[in-house]
């Protein structure tokens, strides 16, 4: 196969071509030329190069001979190739079907070009273009994939080099062109590059849509605030073009998560059309997020008026914000409304209820909504059953939750690693450390990598054993793992130390602490001065909370409660 050259420069597509072929602009390209080979007389009709009767080419035709693509067998192959995912196959095979002066098919090459992007083989679909230009009838399409894909890849010289090229060739480029530039580069927070292209897009004579307008609207949210995106929402309708519900929607997401949900619900009640339920919900999260009850009322009170009905989606909102606000019972109320109203609930309707149940310490009320979750037709997911798990050990109800731990496979949710943790914990606090380590055990040979969680839960239990040194070991296998030790990792470390009456040691973690560039905290610090005192030196403890409080490293009232607890005194 021959070696391709895939070097771009920032005004041509550079591709390597051999000495019978050249990249000279055909004049007037068009998409017809999707249709390889034509009839002069009758444009509809292939042009049939051979004897009628004995089946021969004839060979009187002295010009280079291409057949048509799509009367072989060749192209159902290359297709089939294509469709299979096998690319470079597919690429090789285009390139033999070249050399025997078959025309390349615009409609596949395009198809084999995203292909190959999509594989991040990009020499190789720079080299399928580079075969359509010279023995085909490249299209905008083609033009576009490559642009594309130059895009994804983040070479947008190179994507820009395509768009020249493409003009060179005859081909005007249209607003589906512009859109993919000018959405990659929103994508990535170049939004003062996309802003050039809308210009050369002007320049050009083409029109941009509704969809290019959106792009920009919903970068400049993010990157320019709001009031600007409000510029481009009015340059939009000057141009007589309508807003679509995407493009609210967007206006409306982006003005939520800069807190103006205020602004998001007169400009959704002002609107001059019908709202979409979809607009009328992400208001009323916005609004119940910040607990906005009565304006959340005023606005379902405008949906209903305008004749839009709540859906699941509503009810789950605000299934979601009275369970996060501590109001269950109207929770479970609203829920059975919503059955009444022939509304099936979603998972997302059943999780606020399993979890706020569940930190309420009614671990059996949460259960009975899983059964109603599987009972609806909806299974339940892993974090559902972790914190029912975690709500039973904190019960003393280990036994329980090891049971269901157990099952976790059958139900089609393997344990996670949070799963793992949640026993470890539970097992250990029981007396049982044996099955503990054992879970641990089990955790590694299930392919389940131990976290953050993990290496503190076993140093937490190791130190209130009073197994400090195995958890220093611990400490410093966390060291080299991953999992970078956090202040919360050797603070325990520390109390174990402190409780030890091993302030030496506790110095020593510190300072081991303080190289590794985990800054100590507050709670660092008390438990040094409490652990200096009741090693029996109160006198130290009390020149050592003095120097902390002078240079702010514990507060003043740290200090004062301190003072109260006699740690200073003799």
């Amino acid at each position: 196969m021959t070696t391709v050259s895939t070097e771009f420069l920032s005004h041509t597509l550079s591709l390597r071509t051999n000495s019978k072929s050249s990249w000279h602009p055909k004049p007037n390209a068009v998409i017809t030329c999707r249709i390889p080979v034509l009839n002069e007389d009758n444009p509809r009709k292939r042009k049939n190069n051979y004897n009628k009767g004995n089946g021969r080419v004839n060979s009187s035709d002295t010009g280079p001979r291409h057949y048509d693509f799509r009367d072989t067998h060749h192209m159902r192959a290359l297709n089939r190739l294509c469709k299979t995912g096998k690319y470079t196959e597919a690429l090789y095979f285009l390139e033999q079907m070249v050399k025997r002066n078959y025309k390349p098919d615009v409609i596949l090459c395009t198809k084999l070009i995203k292909g190959l992007f999509t594989s991040k083989k990009t020499e190789k679909a720079v080299r399928v273009m580079e075969i359509l230009e010279q023995h085909g009838d490249p299209d905008a399409f083609a033009y576009n994939a490559v642009i594309s894909g130059f895009c994804r890849s983040d070479r947008f010289d190179a994507a820009n080099g395509v768009l020249v090229r493409m003009k060179d060739r005859g081909f005007s480029p249209d607003v589906v062109t512009y859109n993919i530039l000018i959405g990659s580069l929103c994508a990535r927070g170049k939004l003062d590059l996309a802003m050039k292209v809308m210009d050369q897009l002007m320049k050009d004579n083409c029109n941009p849509t509704v969809i290019t307008y959106t792009i920009l609207i919903e970068a400049t949210i993010i990157h320019g605030g709001i009031d600007e995106a409000m510029k481009l929402l009015d340059e939009m309708m000057s141009r007589g073009l309508q807003p679509d519900m995407y493009t609210y929607n967007v206006i409306v997401r982006g003005m939520c998560k800069q807190g103006l949900v205020y602004r998001a619900f007169d400009f959704v009640c002002n609107l001059s059309t019908t709202p979409s339920l979809n607009l009328y919900n992400l208001v009323l999260k916005g609004l119940l997020n910040e607990g906005r009850w009565e304006t959340g009322e005023r606005l379902m009170s405008d949906m209903m008026l305008k004749g839009c009905e709540p859906n699941v989606v509503t009810y789950s909102v605000l299934i979601n914000s009275l369970c996060r606000d501590g109001k269950t019972g109207e929770a479970v109320d609203l829920l059975k409304v919503m059955k009444e109203k022939g509304l099936s609930p979603d998972a997302y309707c059943y999780d606020p209820l399993i979890s706020a149940f569940c930190k309420e310490g009614k671990v059996d009320l949460a259960i009975g909504f899983v059964d109603d979750m599987i009972s609806a037709g909806w299974l339940p997911d892993i974090v559902n059953y972790n914190t029912i798990m975690g709500s039973l050990c904190k019960k003393g109800r280990g036994d329980e939750a090891l049971t269901i731990f157990k099952k976790l496979d059958e139900v089609g949710c393997p344990p996670n690693v949070s799963s793992y943790n949640t026993m470890l914990g539970a097992l250990w606090s029981s007396g049982d450390k044996i099955r503990a380590l054992g879970m641990v055990l089990e955790m590694l040979n299930n392919g389940v990598d131990p976290d953050r969680i993990t290496y503190n839960s076993l140093i937490s239990c190791l130190c209130r054993d009073g197994m400090v040194d195995e958890a220093i070991g611990l400490l410093v296998d966390m060291e080299r793992s991953e999992w970078q030790p956090t202040v919360i990792s050797y603070n325990i470390v520390l109390l174990g130390l402190c409780k030890a009456h091993r302030m030496v040691d506790a110095i020593e973690v510190l300072a081991v602490m303080v190289d590794n560039g985990c800054q100590p905290n507050e709670t660092t610090y008390t438990l040094l001065v409490e652990g200096v005192s009741y090693a029996g030196w109160p006198s130290d403890a009390m020149e050592l909370a003095k120097s902390l409080a002078s240079i702010n490293a514990i507060s003043q009232d740290l200090f004062r409660r301190l003072n109260k607890q006699s740690l200073f005194r003799a």
